[in-house]
Parts: C-alpha cells; structure tokens; sequence
C-alpha cells in the first residue's frame, strides 16, 4: 500500500490557523462507515448522536508549554522545545521543588535545581555541545550537553523552585507547523478535562467538548472513561517511505487504568458500543485488547501502527478531527472507515468548506 494512496488536495484556506468563538459550535460531519452514508451537524448534536450504554473514551493528557524563546550569551536568539524527560533529579532540594539540587558548576546560586530534557533546537547552530541558553532574564538558564543521533539536544535545565511552574510562566504552547497565528488563549490548546501533563501537542478530537456538553452525554446514560497518551512531535512527522508498511512509527507513553479497562469490558458484555475519542484515545484502547477482544490495565510505550487491513479488537466509532494528507492519521481513520469511505468524506467536507487539522472541525465515524 501506498503512500500516495492517501493523498488529498486540501485548499490552504481551509487549515484552521484560530479556534472557533464557542468549542461546541464546531462542525460533525457524520458518517456510517458500513455504508457510507454522511450527514452534517454541529459538535453540540453529539448527545442525541450517542445510544444509552455507549462508553465515551478520551484522553485526558495535557500540553505542556514546552516552546522556550530564550538567547544565547553572545545574544542570538534560540527555540527550545522539549520532547522527553531523561534524567531523574537527586533529593533533599530545600527550595520547594519535589526533586533535589544538584552539584553546581561554578557561579551558580546552591539551592538551584536541573532537569534534564531531550530537545528540538533552533537554529541548529547555536546549539553545539556547551552552548548556554537563557530564558526569562535568567530565571532559566540550559546548557546543551550532548547532540543525539536523531539530531535532537539533550539539555541541562536550571532553576528555582518548580520546573513546570517556571514552565507554565516562560513557555509557549508548541502548536502545530501548519499554524502561523498567535494563539490568544492557551487554555484552547487544551481539552477542557486535560489533566496529566505530558503532551507536546493536544489530542485535539477533545478540543470540542465542554463541561456542559460532558454533562449532558453522562445525563443520557453513556459512561465516560479517560485514557492518558502523552502526545508526541512524532505525530506530524511525515511518512517518508513509498510503501507505508516500511514507515517506523513513533513510540509514545500510555496509561490505561483498571476503573477504565473494567467499564469498556462491562460496556461491551452489554452489547454497547465503545467510542474513542481521537487516534490516541483509539491507539491505547487497541494497544491495550488482545485478539480475543479482552482488555487490561496497562501502562508503557505504544508505537501502534493502524492503516488499511487492520483488524480492530476494541472500538465500534471514532471521533476525530480532519487530518494531513499522507499522515498516519488519516491512515487510522481509512483503517476503520475504509480508505474510500474516507477520502469521499474529505472531498465532501472540502466541497462543504470545514475547516481541517487542528483548530478544524471534526467526524463522527460510527
């Protein structure tokens, strides 16, 4: 199978570079995948769109605003973003954070903390072994210790007090290339029930829902479950092989619980219908499901590669947002939906003008 096989032209005007005034308000284009068949609603229809029985799965994981814009000591500016965590701290820090001080190179306060993370850097120059950045007039300070094989940086953080504290005040959300506005409001790069920090990009099916609308769908008699998956930069990583089977998928962490493991058995004994919320959301529920069709608590690292003949174990629908062309994703969703099936939908939602990636609008796929 192809590479081109998926492929789609998508008018540039329809990339969402904002997301929409009310998150409900968004667009659900509906499709039965055994037929095919589509219709057009909007986000807060879902309730009526749901059966009593059904369990709702969505990912609870949360962005951290990994985007550091900081300068080098001869003042070149630099962009950090951080990937993966890699090294643990020592104990016995008595500034408040819950890790510990470190043996500090000379000039440096005693009572600072480090944090060792993989990274993306740019310009790639100014981040040669021993380069030091700084970020927020001081109150962050890296150096790059080594330059991995894949081209990332793994970086020595310093600082006071709590990293994701000193996080949350200096960086910026990390949003996806294909946006170029400035986004406003961080808060809507993120789900409304995101809660386990960890993700470099939101699971952005999420995006759409409200406390609200999360109220009525549990008032209807469907069960919602979460799943954490934390969202790597792998996932806008393009497929570069021809043949899709010769692409290595990115490897990204996962936690599913008991309590969650436990309602989707129960649901299915029931003869309800499990609905994942976003490819995340599918990837762990499928990760996690033997042949059988049984599913455990689990936690690890999942590099799940969902395309076209695919047999799925655990979902019955998916709700996702509209996705590159070429891209794993929409290999997932032609996957469950039929790679016709999908791409008429996409044509069709072109043709409709809905708005795609991201910030866009999103399919209910039962």
């Amino acid at each position: 199978m192809l590479k081109s096989d998926f492929y789609f032209e998508l008018p540039p005007e329809l990339i969402a570079q904002t997301p929409i005034e009310s998150r409900e308000l968004s667009r659900l284009l509906c499709m039965d995948r055994k037929s095919g068949i589509l219709e057009h609603h909007r986000f807060y229809e879902l309730p009526k769109l749901l059966q009593k029985g059904d369990c709702l799965v969505l990912n609870d994981s949360r962005v951290l605003p990994a985007r550091l814009l900081g300068e080098t000591e001869a003042g070149g500016a630099v962009e950090v973003v951080l990937l993966k965590e890699t090294g643990d701290y020592n104990n016995g820090c008595d500034k408040g954070c819950d890790k510990g001080p470190v043996p500090l190179s000379q000039g440096q306060s005693s009572a600072q903390c480090i944090a060792l993370w993989e990274c993306l850097t740019k310009p790639g120059k100014r981040a040669k072994v021993g380069a030091r950045f700084i970020f927020g007039n001081g109150e962050l300070t890296a150096t790059v210790n080594e330059v991995l094989e894949n081209g990332n940086r793994l970086i020595e953080f310093r600082y006071d007090g709590i990293f994701l504290e000193v996080l949350e005040r200096l960086g910026k959300m990390p949003l996806p290339p294909y946006i170029h506005e400035e986004l406003k409001d961080a808060e809507r790069y993120q789900t409304v029930y995101s809660k386990e920090i960890g993700s470099a990009a939101a699971p952005t099916a999420g995006l759409h829902f409200t406390e609200e609308l999360l109220g009525e769908i549990s008032s209807k008699g469907v069960d919602i479950q979460y799943v954490t998956l934390h969202v790597g930069l792998g996932t806008f990583r393009p497929v570069k092989t021809d043949n899709i089977k010769d692409h290595n998928m990115h490897s990204e962490y996962f936690i599913l619980s008991d309590e969650t493991a436990n309602t989707i058995s129960k649901t299915k004994k029931q003869g309800g219908r499990v609905i994942a919320v976003g490819t995340t959301s599918c990837r762990v529920l499928e990760s996690c499901t033997d042949e059988s069709g049984v599913i455990t608590a689990q936690s690890g690292y999942t590099d799940i590669f969902i395309y076209p003949g695919y047999k799925f174990k655990c979902i019955d629908g998916l709700i996702t947002n509209f996705h590159l062309p070429e891209s794993t994703l929409i290999m997932l969703v032609s996957a469950f939906a039929s790679k016709e099936n999908t791409l008429r939908a996409y044509n069709s939602a072109i043709s409709e003008g809905y708005r795609f990636f991201s910030f866009g609008d999103a399919m209910l796929i039962t």
